[in-house]
Order: structure tokens, then sequence, then C-alpha cells
């Protein structure tokens, strides 16, 4: 309504029969991260700032808000890979820098997740999408699960065709692991930044938690 109708926020909350304005502001902090006006005005006043980098899987955009990571996507085309950002927030203040949240996003390619300092994300999406993906943020490095598993796991168990449209709208890639999501026969499926980097990313973290096991073997050992 407030970007398809033009509503304003009163009309808004009358219509969808909340008690306010004051009600349909605090939804939309809780579920969008940004308030009604942010979200009609397409991002508009938003600050973000975003950066290259490399990444064990290619180079990779990574792109934040004063409050957490917004966007992460392989941009094997910079300039393609910026427009997408652009197109999700269309009216937001853009700057290129390196900041503290982007450079604490990106240890996770170089330390062991369960040892990083909380990363904070700032995602703009539907109530179905943040469960998915918030469910997908629970898959240990090294493991894998299918779309049915999410679905039952966020109690839908007959939505596992949208919880794979859900899982393609990811908006911060490899940070919120879809790339671990495979079929339920095994296949590991498509990956919205091409399956040969999926391959490569669920090889590498197997290697990586191979690793650390025989560390701790040896450890012990001594």
């Amino acid at each position: 309504m407030l970007k398809e109708n033009d509503a304003t926020l009163f009309d808004a909350a009358f219509e969808t029969g909340l008690s306010g304005t004051g009600r349909l502001h605090d939804l939309f902090i809780n579920i969008e991260g940004m308030t009604p006006g942010e979200y009609k005005n397409g991002g508009e006043h938003l600050s973000i700032n975003y950066s290259f980098a490399e990444s064990p899987f290619g180079n990779i955009l990574v792109a934040s808000t004063s409050k957490g990571i917004c966007h992460i996507a392989f941009a094997d085309n910079e300039q393609q890979a910026l427009n997408t950002l652009q197109t999700k927030f269309p009216n937001a203040g853009y700057k290129q820098m390196v900041d503290l949240i982007q450079q604490n996003a990106m240890f996770i390619f170089t330390h062991d997740w369960s040892k990083l300092s909380q990363v904070k994300l700032h995602l703009k999406g539907t109530e179905f999408q943040l469960k998915v993906w918030e469910t997908l943020l629970k898959i240990p490095m090294g493991k894998l699960t299918t779309y049915g598993s999410i679905a039952k796991q966020i109690q839908l168990p007959k939505a596992s065709r949208a919880v794979g449209t859900a899982i393609g709208d990811n908006p911060v890639a490899f940070l919120i692991p879809c790339h671990r999501i495979i079929q339920s026969t095994g296949v590991f499926g498509g990956y919205h930044w091409g399956s040969i980097r999926k391959t490569a990313m669920i090889g590498w973290e197997a290697a990586q938690v191979d690793s650390v096991k025989n560390k701790e073997i040896i450890h012990h050992e001594d």
C-alpha cells in the first residue's frame, strides 16, 4: 500500500487493522529493519557504505548501513552487482568505503564462525523470508540440509516450494548460508551465484571442518 498506492502512514495503519501509526512503525522496525517512511521512500535518507573484496570464491560486494550488513553478493561484474544493490534501495545514499561492520563480516572467510563476535544484519524482507533466513543461520558449517527440512523447522512442512523461493531471495551471500541447502535426493541443485561456486563452497567448508577436527585429535594425543 505504501509503495504501490502511495498511501499515508495513517491510511496504511487503518486499512491493515492496526491500532495506529505507532504500531505500524514498531512492526516495520521489527520486520523490515526500517521505518515505514524509509520503506515508502525506497531507502531515502538511508546511508549505505559498500566495498568490493576478494573471497575464496571470487570477487564479492558487501554493503552496510549503520545498523548492520544489508547486502552481500558475488560480483563477477562489479557494475552489475552495484546496480542490483541500488535497485533494492533506489533512493539511498551510497558511499564506496570499507567500515568496521563490513570488516567483521568478511572475517567469516578466515576465522572460525563460532568464535566470531556477533555480526549484525539489517535485512529487508517479509516475515516469512526473515524466518527462513534465520533458520539458515542455524545450519552448522560443514553440514547440509534440505528445503523440506527447513520447511519443517519453521512449522510449515508443505511450504518447501515457498522456502525455495525465499532462499533464492537471500540478500546476504555466504553469511546467510543458502549454499548449504540441497535437494532431498542428495543433488546439490542450483544456486543464485552458480552451481560450480556452490560446489566449491560446500567442499571448502567440509575441508575447514576436517582441518579443525584433525588439530583437535593431534592436540588430544599430545
